[in-house]
């Protein structure tokens, strides 16, 4: 028996996807607090996603999500990696310009925490991509579609997607 490439590209990017939400999941998070949603998008899921970013692109005459649109097009999956925000109850801290958690709940602010976790997760989550040699990028015009399409559920305020490619160069780099 010959099995070629195309007739399992697809299943080995989705097995190394599901390795990569496991990597972020397992990330370190502040106080132990984990906020994060995490998923994996493939098919006629990433053209809709694209869609919306090509919306996105239009109306706000943003180039980036005009291009954007266009390369994740070329990928196998893309994983979503979003944060809730709320904040970890620090009676001191100040990172994020209020002087303590309970005055940054009032005014609405992203907890800093939140963010940094969310970035250590994302490291965790490329490197499993990167171990495995396939081609990805960071994107955060793919997190904010995903944001405004809710896609990772309506209290997900940050989120940035990797899509994963397996080709001859990588279409997140390599572009127009």
């Amino acid at each position: 028996m010959i099995k070629k490439e195309n007739d399992f590209k697809i299943e080995a990017v989705l097995d190394i996807a599901k390795k990569m939400c496991l990597a972020a999941r397992t990330a370190p998070k502040a106080r132990g607090v984990d906020l994060l949603e995490i998923a994996v998008i493939s098919g006629d899921t990433i053209q809709k996603l694209s869609k919306k970013m090509k919306e996105i692109g239009e109306r706000e005459s943003h180039q980036t999500f005009l291009r954007d649109c266009e390369s994740i097009l070329h990928s196998q999956a893309i994983v979503l990696i979003g944060t809730k925000v709320k904040t970890i109850g620090l009676k001191y801290c100040s990172f994020c310009g209020k002087p303590n958690c309970a005055e940054a709940e009032k005014a609405g602010v992203i907890c800093s925490y939140n963010s940094g976790d969310l970035g250590i997760a994302i490291g965790s989550a490329v490197s499993v991509a990167e171990n495995h040699r396939v081609d990805n990028r960071i994107m955060y015009s793919v997190g904010k579609a995903v944001v405004d399409m809710e896609m990772l559920g309506k209290e997900v305020k940050v989120a940035y997607g990797i899509p994963l490619s397996v080709s001859s160069k990588n279409p997140f780099f390599d572009r127009k």
